[in-house]
C-alpha cells in the first residue's frame, strides 16, 4: 500500500482538511494586505446612549471594516487572529484611525471612539496619522477617544500609562475595552487613569436573567467608579437587560438594542436631506 504524502516537516501525514482551511487563511490575509495597500476599508459606527435618556447619543464607535475587491466587508474573525500581532495589525490600526480623524474633521458635532492596539504605540506611522489628524483642528483632540482593549493594555502598561497621559494632556480620552476580561489588577487601573470603562458584553448580555452577572457588573462599575472612570455597559441585546442596567447605574450602554454598526450614520442621511 502506498504510503500517504508526510508534510514538510515530516511529522506524517497531511490532514487535507487543515491544509485547506491553512490556504482559505492565507488567501484571506492576502486580501487584507491588498485592501490595506489600496485603504480599501470604511468605518461603521455604533452608537453609545445614555442608559437614562436612550435618545440621546454621547459618542459612536466607529468600527473598521476591510473590504474585499467586490465592496464587501471581510470579516474580522477570517484575520484578526492571523495579523493582530504584526505589521499588518499596526496598518489596520492606523487606517482606522485616517478614517476616524477624516470622519471629526468633517463633522464637527460627532464625538468618535477609535480602536487601537497596545502594539501600536511607538509606531511611527501611526503616530503621524495621528499629528496629521489633530493638525486640522484644535478641537478634534476633544472629540476623540481611543479604545484599548483590557489585555492589549495589560500586555506593556507602563509604556501605555505613559502613552495615555502624553496624549490626555491634547484633550484625547481613553476607554478601557473589554473592561473584565483580563483581570487588570488594582495597581494598574490606579496608575492608567482611563476616562471611560465599557464592561465586557459577556458578563452584559442577558443580564435580566443572571443574578451571577448582575454581581459582577455591579463589581466592575464599583471598582471603574472608584478609579473615577464613566462606565459604557456593551453588548446590550434587550429592553429587559437595559432597564437593569440602567438602575445600576451604569452611565452608557452600546449594542443592538440602540443600533447595529452602521455605514451609514444619521449624520450623513441630514446631509442628504439637506442637500
Amino acid at each position: 500500500m502506498a504510503k500517504r504524502p508526510g508534510n514538510r516537516l515530516g511529522e506524517g501525514p497531511v490532514d487535507p482538511l487543515s491544509e485547506a482551511v491553512s490556504q482559505r487563511d492565507r488567501r484571506v490575509v492576502d486580501m487584507v494586505k491588498d485592501a490595506l495597500a489600496t485603504k480599501r476599508a470604511v468605518l461603521a459606527y455604533q452608537p453609545v446612549v445614555q442608559s437614562t435618556v436612550p435618545n440621546r447619543v454621547t459618542f459612536h464607535e466607529g468600527l473598521v471594516r476591510i473590504m474585499d475587491p467586490a465592496g464587501r466587508p471581510i470579516p474580522a474573525r477570517d484575520f484578526m487572529s492571523e495579523v493582530e500581532d504584526t505589521e499588518t495589525g499596526r496598518q489596520i490600526d492606523c487606517l482606522a484611525l485616517e478614517l476616524g480623524l477624516q470622519t471629526l474633521a468633517q463633522e464637527p458635532d460627532v464625538r468618535l471612539a477609535i480602536n487601537m492596539s497596545a502594539r501600536s504605540i511607538g509606531y511611527a506611522p501611526w503616530m503621524r496619522v495621528l499629528e496629521a489628524g489633530l493638525a486640522q483642528s484644535p478641537l478634534i483632540a476633544e472629540r476623540l477617544i481611543l479604545e484599548i482593549g483590557e489585555r492589549s493594555a495589560m500586555t506593556t502598561p507602563e509604556l501605555v500609562t505613559s502613552f495615555m497621559r502624553e496624549l490626555q494632556a491634547k484633550g484625547i480620552s481613553f476607554a478601557l475595552d473589554d473592561f473584565g476580561a483580563g483581570l487588570t489588577s488594582f495597581r494598574y487601573l490606579r496608575d492608567f487613569f482611563f476616562d471611560i470603562a465599557k464592561i465586557d458584553g459577556r458578563f452584559v448580555r442577558d443580564i435580566a436573567q443572571s443574578p451571577e452577572n448582575q454581581v459582577v457588573v455591579e463589581a466592575l462599575a464599583a471598582v471603574a467608579q472608584l478609579f473615577g472612570m464613566f462606565t459604557v455597559a456593551e453588548s446590550v441585546e434587550s429592553d429587559e437587560d437595559a432597564t437593569v442596567l440602567a438602575d445600576m447605574g451604569i452611565d452608557c450602554q452600546q449594542g443592538y438594542h440602540f443600533g447595529a454598526p452602521s455605514l451609514q450614520p444619521p449624520w450623513r442621511s441630514k446631509t442628504k436631506k439637506s442637500a
